[in-house]
């Protein structure tokens, strides 16, 4: 190329120009997608955030990016986009176990899981299993002339609900093959990989809806949820640090550091401050020895746990004391303020009795909800 000089003819081109032919979309719009998608990846932000494109609607975006971009209208030279069925995923457990790497289920009857035999290799027992009574006796029947065209409509009225039985039945097999349910303690434990996450409640609630998915789709599902909780935990650590006035790094790992020293301390501190031999009631003489300590749990790091949002700043610390997670503390709270409103009081033996987890951790809930006012003690408790 050569070099310009100042009696060169130039021309002068903005972004007002029709980039692809048979389009009224200008080169400055078209740059507004393409930034768009690079930013935000969802139409809706898209529109929200570009003033260039906000003539435009959700529909206008999808069906120009897909023409004149996917399928290459615009220019032959694009790169040619595959599918995504023909993306391969790496499959996670239980799928990820090769077929020689995955033990028979224990064989037995009083050991078998819906019914699956591992030495048939099938069910033992089908759901549904008296289905097959509807068609018995079904040649029984001798119609004669003047009956026949009512008792063939009942015979293949009974056949289709035979075959609906029959299709439910296989469905309730592709199910428990799919999703690994022949090994329930194997599904179990991947399950649990998301309790910290998700919690437990709401796994249950979504395993409800495996049958409406395959194993590998149901597993993207759940990893999906599994990483919005992990950013939401790391989004709330860097909330933390930034209150606290942390930027960097090495401010961050100094700042972890110092909190755990501290809180040993203040355990250290607390245990001291309790021994009987230091309270003006004792009447041996004083000793600043107090026996051996007491190692106590370490103190539950609660930052970004689901429900942590919700609760205040001493339901954190009570949180962090007695090694609750911020959801299970509301939802023990909500079952001893709701039986504190219907009886205008709470015992502590009938919290112990709602609550069934260990006692101490259940004294202190008590008192702490007693201290906060809501709740009532009895007079006599």
């Amino acid at each position: 190329m050569r070099n310009h000089k100042n009696d060169h003819p130039y021309k002068i081109i903005n972004h007002d120009f029709n980039l692809f032919d048979n389009t009224d979309w200008t080169a400055k719009e078209e740059l507004a997608l393409l930034n768009g998608l690079l930013n935000y990846g969802n139409w809706q932000s898209i529109l929200k955030q570009s003033t260039v494109l906000s003539h435009r609607s959700v529909d206008e975006l999808k069906q120009h990016y897909d023409h004149y971009y996917l399928e290459k209208a615009g220019s032959d030279q694009f790169p040619n986009i595959e599918l995504q069925e023909n993306v391969q995923y790496k499959p996670l457990m239980p799928y990820r176990f090769k077929t020689n790497e995955v033990p028979d289920p224990i064989r037995g009857d009083d050991n078998v899981y819906a019914g699956y035999s591992a030495a048939r290799s099938d069910f033992e027992y089908d759901y549904d299993k008296n289905a097959e009574d509807m068609v018995a006796k079904l040649d029984s029947l001798n119609p004669s002339d003047a009956d026949y065209a009512l008792l063939s409509n009942l015979q293949v009225g009974i056949l289709n609900a035979y075959r609906r039985r029959q299709g439910e039945r296989q469905r309730r097999k592709a199910v428990i093959r799919e999703h690994g349910l022949i090994m329930p303690q194997k599904t179990k434990s991947w399950l649990q990989r998301y309790y910290t996450t998700i919690t437990p409640m709401v796994c249950d609630k979504l395993t409800r809806f495996m049958q409406f998915y395959t194993g590998q789709k149901f597993v993207y599902l759940m990893e999906g949820l599994h990483r919005i909780g992990e950013l939401k935990l790391q989004t709330s650590r860097l909330i933390e640090y930034r209150r606290h006035g942390i930027c960097t790094l090495q401010e961050a790992k100094l700042y972890l550091r110092l909190k755990k020293h501290r809180e040993a301390c203040m355990k250290d501190l607390k245990r001291f401050q309790q021994a009987s031999e230091l309270s003006f009631k004792y009447k041996q003489p004083v000793s600043l020895n107090v026996g051996v300590k007491r190692r106590g749990l370490t103190p539950l790091d609660i930052v970004g746990l689901p429900g942590y949002e919700k609760i205040t700043t001493n339901e954190r610390d009570l949180c962090r004391t007695i090694r609750l997670s911020p959801d299970n503390y509301l939802d023990l709270k909500q079952i001893l303020i709701q039986e504190n409103n219907k009886l205008g009081y709470l015992k502590l033996l009938t919290a112990r009795r709602l609550l069934k987890i260990d006692v101490n951790k259940t004294r202190k809930l008590y008192d702490f909800l007693i201290s906060e006012g809501q709740i009532v003690p009895k007079v006599n408790d």
